[in-house]
C-alpha cells in the first residue's frame, strides 16, 4: 500500500467543524503528509468521515483505524467502500475492527462472519476499477492470522517495538504492518508521564488491551490498576524532544513495521496539533 513509511493518526478532526477540518486536512497534504488515519469513536460515522476528507484533497490516502463491524452491516460497508474506491481509486483504505466489548461476542469469530458478508453479498454497485484495500485490526496470534489470510494485512494500536516484531513474524513478509503509536512534545518525565498516563488510563483497563499488554509480557504491577508503571507508559507513548521521538518512531520500522500513524497526545482543548504535525513533516518525511 502507497501510505508512506510515516502517516497522521489523530482523534482531532473528532472535535473540529468541518471548514476546519478541510482547511486541517489540506494544510497536511500540503506538508507532504502521504496518508491520515481516523478512527470511530463515538460521534462521526467512520465511512462518511473518510468520504468528507478524501473529497477535500487530491493525493493523500485515507485510512479507517478503524471503522467498527458493530456500527453498521456488512452490506452497507461493502457499499460505501464500493463508491470511495471508485471515486477515488486507491486513495481509501477500509480498516475494520471489532470496536469494543459486546457481551457474548466473540471477536474472532464475529470478525470471520462480517468478512464472509463482505465477500459474498450482491449489489447493483459496479465494481471499481481499483478494487476495495481493507486491513484488519489485530493484536493476538489469530487475529494477525486472519488479517494476513483475509485482508491485506493489519493494524495495530497502542503497542510497544516489541509487539511489532511478533506481529511481523505472524504476518509473514508480504503482509502490511501500520503501526499507531503515541507521541508527545515533553521533556520533563514527571510531566510526560503524567500526561502520557492520563491518555492511556482507558486502556489499561479494558479487558482485550489488559489481555494484550499481559501477553506481551508486562504484569499487573505494570498495569497497575490503570496508572501504568513507567517502564509501560514509556513504551507506549514516545515523549521528549524531535529527535528522541523520531528516533523511537523508526525502531518501529526496524522491528517489520511497514508504516507507522503518528498520535500527537498532550494537546490542550480546543488547540490544534498542527504546529507538531509540520515539526514532524520536516524531520520524518522525503523532501
Amino acid at each position: 500500500m502507497e501510505l508512506g513509511r510515516f502517516g497522521i493518526w489523530t482523534f482531532d478532526f473528532e472535535d473540529q467543524p468541518a471548514s476546519v477540518l478541510r482547511d486541517s486536512v489540506r494544510e497536511l497534504e500540503e506538508l507532504g503528509w502521504p496518508s491520515i488515519w481516523i478512527p470511530e469513536r463515538d460521534g462521526r460515522e467512520a465511512l462518511t468521515h473518510a468520504g468528507f476528507l478524501l473529497a477535500s484533497t487530491e493525493r493523500m490516502a485515507v485510512v479507517n483505524g478503524i471503522a467498527r463491524i458493530g456500527s453498521r452491516g456488512a452490506r452497507w460497508t461493502r457499499g460505501a467502500a464500493l463508491l470511495l474506491a471508485d471515486a477515488y481509486p486507491g486513495r481509501h483504505v477500509l480498516g475494520l475492527g471489532f470496536g469494543g466489548a459486546r457481551p457474548g461476542v466473540k471477536p474472532l469469530e464475529a470478525m470471520n462472519d462480517y468478512l464472509d458478508e463482505l465477500d459474498t453479498v450482491t449489489s447493483a454497485n459496479p465494481l471499481p476499477a481499483v478494487p476495495i484495500r481493507r486491513l484488519l485490526a489485530a493484536y493476538g496470534p489469530k487475529m494477525l492470522e486472519l488479517a494476513r489470510d483475509r485482508s491485506e494485512g493489519a493494524h495495530t494500536y497502542h503497542v510497544p517495538v516489541s509487539h511489532t516484531a511478533q506481529a511481523r513474524e505472524v504476518l509473514g513478509e508480504k503482509a502490511f504492518l501500520g503501526v499507531e503509536h503515541a507521541v508527545l512534545f515533553e521533556t520533563d518525565p514527571g510531566k510526560a508521564r503524567g500526561i502520557a498516563r492520563e491518555h492511556l488510563h482507558g486502556y489499561l483497563r479494558s479487558e482485550y488491551n489488559v489481555a494484550k499488554f499481559l501477553r506481551l509480557g508486562y504484569t499487573e504491577a505494570d498495569l497497575d490498576g490503570g496508572r501504568g508503571s513507567d517502564r509501560l507508559v514509556d513504551d507506549l507513548v514516545f515523549w521528549g524532544d524531535l529527535d528522541t521521538v523520531t528516533a523511537k518512531l523508526r525502531g518501529h520500522l526496524d522491528a517489520g513495521a511497514d508504516h507507522v500513524g503518528i498520535q500527537v497526545i498532550g494537546v490542550e482543548p480546543g488547540e490544534s496539533a498542527m504546529p507538531h504535525w509540520r515539526r514532524l513533516a520536516e524531520s520524518l518525511l522525503p523532501g
